[in-house]
């Protein structure tokens, strides 16, 4: 095992462009880290650079304490799961497992044990003499995933390796490779541009933008505290909604009307005019309902209901409603940056399963003011953010402990499989 370290990494290719730029990144001993952002964001760039398959413009690679820039990938120690899985087509799922064995030059009981050890880890033993084209989908990935943990590497590196199965599929595999990983206790990067995928798995995440680290943290302090808009509306799902807002006091002004918020988010955002205010779908509830729970009439209002979706466990709401012109502008290059349609001048609200709300009803709607985020819309910097809770956000110079919240101790010795 190892740790990685990434100081100021810079990719510029031919052109000039920087597809990674100046990004600094500790990976503990053990740790499990997310590089997770919308396509062309540098996350799978940035990981052909640690494995070597790409060369670095400017900046150090240091793994386990060396600097490794000009090392070729076979010496870095390093194991890769691809996205296409790579495997070869005309050998066994034994001989595929056993490649990088035989080609290192272990003697054969050595390759048996460890392929044998490998395929009872991913429940393969049973199909160690079929060919990949035999597969399913789930199957070949686990394959991939043995060749990868039969090596004595120092750490794995998986590059979006459940995009191409379907949606049952990958929530199971994302189940087996957090246990796998937290098995054998190994430094791990997985690149996704599925927010799913990096809430659930990672120990912590870094949210990339056009080859700029936005922030890195935990998921917890990601989704409560959000440095900017854009990891705002990156990071859950629905996205968090965001509507034009002022503040007078520790008023609210909003498209619906006004709500309290508390004094010290009020402070922050004191002076500033117009405002873009961040809440998530589920810190609403349905007031006017008979079963709803004691809310606070301050914090409630009228809007009409466009349309529902009921899925049985939960109800969305949408209510539209119009913006000024800066507002609006900040929305559309939200939704191109996040490539996501949902972020539009209109409200989601998460309501119960029993909810009876039909399309065109006018619903009374209770807002929690405390979990409001309030955003410049000039710099999109999120005014409010607990910068203690907040990991890494270099936009505003929030740089974590490396004791923060969510960071993983060292880990102690773990022997993988074989």
């Amino acid at each position: 095992m190892a740790t990685i370290e990434m100081k100021h990494i810079v990719k510029k290719y031919g052109d000039g462009f920087p597809a990674v730029n100046d990004v600094s990144i500790d990976v503990a001993d053990g740790e499990f880290l997310i590089l997770v952002g919308p396509s062309g964001c540098g996350k799978s760039t940035l990981l052909r650079m640690i494995v070597g398959l790409e060369d670095i413009t400017s900046g150090d690679m240091v793994i386990g304490g060396k600097r490794v820039n000009d090392l070729a990938p076979r010496d870095r120690k390093l194991a890769m799961v691809f996205q296409n899985y790579a495997l070869y087509p005309h050998l066994t799922v034994y001989e595929n497992i056993a490649f990088p064995l035989r080609l290192a030059g272990q003697k054969n009981d050595v390759v048996d044990q460890k392929v044998r050890d490998a395929a009872t880890t991913l429940e393969l033993t049973e199909h160690l003499d079929r060919k990949p084209a035999n597969l399913s989908g789930g199957q070949r990935q686990r394959v991939a995933m043995g060749r990868a943990i039969v090596r004595d590497a120092e750490a794995f590196l998986f590059d979006e390796p459940l995009s191409n199965l379907d949606a049952k599929l990958r929530g199971q595999m994302r189940t087996e490779i957090s246990r796998l990983q937290k098995r054998l206790g190994i430094t791990t990067v997985y690149v996704t541009h599925d927010q799913i995928e990096a809430m659930t798995l990672g120990d912590r995440v870094a949210v990339l933008k056009r080859g700029v680290l936005q922030q890195l943290a935990t998921p917890r302090q990601l989704y409560d505290n959000p440095g900017n808009l854009f990891v705002a509306g990156f990071i859950g799902s629905p996205p968090m909604n965001f509507l034009p807002a002022t503040v007078e006091g520790t008023t609210l002004k909003l498209p619906f009307g006004e709500i309290e918020i508390p004094s010290d988010k009020a402070e922050k955002a004191a002076g500033k005019g117009l405002l873009i205010a961040g809440i998530r779908p589920e810190n609403f509830a349905e007031a006017s309902a008979p079963h709803a729970r004691d809310v606070s009439e301050a914090n409630t209002f009228e809007a009409t209901v466009d349309v529902v979706e009921w899925l049985g466990n939960e109800t969305y709401a949408y209510i539209p409603f119009d913006a000024p012109p800066e507002v609006q502008a900040q929305l559309d290059q939200l939704a191109a940056d996040t490539d996501s349609e949902a972020l539009r001048t209109q409200l989601v609200i998460t309501l119960d399963g029993t909810s009876e709300v039909k399309d065109g009803d006018k619903i009374r709607i209770w807002m929690d003011g405390s979990k409001v985020h309030l955003f410049d819309p000039a710099t999109s910097e999120n005014l409010t953010v607990d910068r203690d809770r907040a990991g890494t956000v270099p936009s505003l110079g929030i740089v974590a402990e490396a004791s923060s919240e969510g960071a993983p101790a060292a880990a102690g010795p773990a022997t993988p499989a074989g």
